[in-house]
């Protein structure tokens, strides 16, 4: 026989909920997890009195009586597993799990029992409906009749508010049934009655959630919040966890009371109670009993007289009327010494505290994730800046929380704590043993290498060149005034032999030259840009000779009838005919559609034909293509340097010639407008003959008078 039996996707009924979770049964008890809250249900098997198996709504379910009354009901189990659960009950727990069905008369009279916590209404020995007292709010009576209201349940979609008992009058003397039914409601019900004095009172505390002043009275078993505008009560069954944090200025501290259900206010529900307090505040208190009550009731955890913090004595009654441990943070320090970091979640700053089982955010809106429940965090890059970074965690329910604006320097605390827990780190890496990417960035020092910092130079850079190059297109010749070595050969100084004699020689000549030189630089720094910059995939077009695809059978039959549908419905739009043509071919036959469809497989045979074709005769011509190409280029490079010296040896002939001219005697000729335009129309038409000679190569004949002269 199994030592332990569990069983996952059990759900549990709380107050009207069906509370999700796992399920564990071992030979000391049963220990029931809830997924949503982490609160641990723990029965001893000792405690246990009666173990009852039933079909519910969702499948089967097992309800279970302890000695002090308390029923704890639990579903979601198959039919098959009864005969293990009933074994494991006989040989650990010495329990007879019984099978007791529940009655699904519909009659509305029958006997009601109570029971522990449970108002149980039955007809014969078969319960209708069972209706757990904690859950009723408020018990009233009247004449026969007794109505019982319950709490709201948040969770559920719709919620049962009231029922009302029948309560028929009896011919005893002295006992009225309605009163007798009301009191036993009374004595189980969760009514919270400010009966009596409270144990003590704390005035004018600051509480950030809900926001406002108030004083806070404690009860025997709730806690009563006293404000201006607002009143809460909250029993201490609701209280889950309990929480003390040190604020980052270490002059301050939070108390913080995590509940469920959650107080309301309207639609707002407040999951946490969140209190501020100096840590200079002090206080003395005297608690509202006698010596020997608190020593019975606390059992040394309080006396009647205390002094001290006024956040330590809120604490300390607090831990001492809920019976539950305060959570302090933990091992973890940040860069600046504190046990919280400061960061933003949703649009509010707050403080971040991870502690020994989860983290938890204050204060607006406070959330606390505990451990188990994440299935990985990450760490990513700020949006804005590289001195920041955001910490997110991802929950096994699928909820992301992102907590941005981290400082840089608390990386590395944050990492080795995460590290340390053995949560799931999503950037990590593919090795368990590899540092993760992160680890540069987590350093504090200055001087240590920054990779995100450096990627931000590289980036800026890139802009940078960018906004050059953009600059050289624009026009602006500043840049390209002086490349030293590229045009040395082109560039005559003054002590050169190919210098002009005089400025003066021929200033058109040197204008045109001027500009074919910029031409040239702006053509190579173009093509250096062009070799910087990424290649970019151009679609090749259609070509005109491929053979065109083959029409649809429907698209075969509109062009053939498309004269027709016009002629019969006159001034038709193109959206109609085409909405028309649909509506025919829809309704057609299938012998006439047949016809279509074989003349559409004939033109897709003739298209299939064709393609064949084009594309056999189109390898062949690529090929001669290629072997062309390669011919042109050989020639190109062979006759290259022939026309330059020709074209060199005309330009410097030219100059000589026309050097002896000076500038006076071209400016001060008065007849020569005309002579000059003609001047300038030859020049062009030699530069033009020139450029020719250039980029053609010549022939024979004239490579062998350029070699004459």
């Amino acid at each position: 026989m199994a030592e332990t039996l569990e069983f996952n996707d059990i759900y549990q009924e709380v107050k009207g909920s069906m509370n999700d979770g796992r399920l564990r049964l071992s030979r000391q008890g049963i220990i029931f997890k809830n997924s949503k809250t982490g609160k641990v249900d723990n029965i001893q098997a000792g405690e246990l009195t009666e173990g009852i198996w039933r079909r519910v709504a969702l499948g089967h379910g097992l309800k279970l009586l302890t000695k002090n009354g308390h029923v704890y009901k639990y579903d979601g189990f198959r039919e098959s597993e009864f005969e293990k659960l009933s074994d494991f009950f006989k040989t650990h727990y010495r329990l007879e799990l019984m099978e007791k069905d529940l009655c699904v008369k519909g009659w509305n009279w029958g006997t009601v029992k109570f029971g522990g916590q449970l108002l149980s209404f039955d007809i014969g020995d078969q319960p209708v409906f069972e209706i757990p007292l904690s859950n009723v709010s408020q018990c009233t009576t009247g004449k026969n009749e007794v109505t019982l209201e319950f709490h709201q349940n948040d969770d559920a979609e719709v919620s049962l508010m009231e029922v009302r008992f029948y309560v028929p009058p009896t011919q005893e003397d002295g006992v009225d049934p309605v009163e007798a039914f009301a009191q036993n409601v009374l004595s189980k019900a969760d009514v919270i009655q400010a009966t009596g004095d409270a144990i003590c009172i704390f005035r004018e505390l600051q509480c950030l959630t809900p926001r406002g002043r108030y004083d806070i009275r404690i009860y025997p078993t709730f806690l009563h919040l006293h404000g201006k505008t607002f009143d809460y009560k909250i029993p201490y069954t609701t209280v889950l966890r309990l929480f003390l944090l040190p604020h980052k200025d270490q002059r301050q501290m939070f108390f913080v009371i995590s509940l469920d259900p959650p107080i309301k206010q309207g639609q707002t529900r407040y999951h946490f109670l969140i209190l501020l307090f100096s840590k200079d505040e002090d206080i003395s208190l005297t608690l509202n009993m006698n010596e020997e009550e608190v020593e019975k009731r606390f059992e040394g955890r309080l006396t009647k007289n205390m002094s001290g913090s006024l956040y330590e004595m809120v604490s300390r009654v607090m831990k001492a009327l809920v019976n539950r441990k305060i959570t302090v943070p933990g091992n973890f320090q940040g860069h600046s010494g504190a046990q919280c970091i400061t960061c933003s979640y949703k649009a509010s700053s707050g403080l971040l505290y991870p502690l020994e089982r989860g983290f938890i955010y204050v204060h607006k809106p406070p959330v606390h994730i505990r451990f188990d429940e994440i299935s990985f965090v990450n760490f990513a890059r700020g949006t804005t800046t590289t001195r920041s970074f955001d910490f997110e965690i991802e929950t096994k329910q699928g909820t992301q929380y992102t907590f941005s604006s981290i400082e840089r320097e608390e990386y590395g605390k944050l990492f080795d704590f995460v590290n340390a827990k053995k949560l799931n780190i999503k950037n990590r890496g593919l090795k368990e043993g590899m540092n993760p990417s992160y680890d540069e960035y987590a350093d504090s020092d200055e001087d240590q290498h920054d990779a995100y910092l450096e990627r931000m130079k590289e980036e800026g850079k890139i802009r940078e060149e960018n906004a050059n190059d953009s600059s050289d297109d624009s026009g602006e010749e500043t840049d390209e005034s002086f490349n030293p070595g590229e045009e040395e050969e082109d560039v005559a100084e003054e002590f050169d032999s190919n210098a002009s004699a005089s400025s003066s020689s021929n200033e058109g000549d040197s204008d045109r030259d001027e500009k074919k030189r910029k031409q040239l630089k702006k053509a190579k720094m173009a093509k250096d840009r062009k070799s910087r910059k990424k290649p970019v995939e151009v679609k090749k077009g259609k070509d005109p000779n491929a053979p065109k695809r083959p029409m649809s059978a429907y698209m075969l039959w509109l062009n053939a009838s498309r004269e027709k549908i016009k002629s019969d419905h006159p001034g038709i739009s193109i959206t109609d005919l085409s909405k028309k043509a649909g509506e025919i071919w829809k309704g057609m036959s299938k012998e006439k559609k047949e016809e279509w469809d074989r003349k559409a497989e004939d033109a897709r045979r003739e298209y299939e034909k064709a393609m064949k074709e084009y594309e056999g005769g189109r390898g062949e011509s690529s090929k001669r293509d290629k072997s062309k190409k390669k011919k042109k280029v050989k020639v190109k490079v062979e006759k290259k340097s022939t026309p330059s010296r020709g074209s060199s040896s005309k330009s410097s002939s030219r100059q000589l010639s026309e050097s002896f001219k000076s500038k006076e005697f071209v400016s001060s000729d008065e007849s020569s407008s005309g002579e000059n335009k003609s001047k300038k129309k030859r020049r062009r038409s030699e530069d033009s003959e020139e450029e020719e000679l250039a980029s053609t190569p010549p022939s024979s004949e004239d490579s062998a008078s350029g070699s004459d002269e």
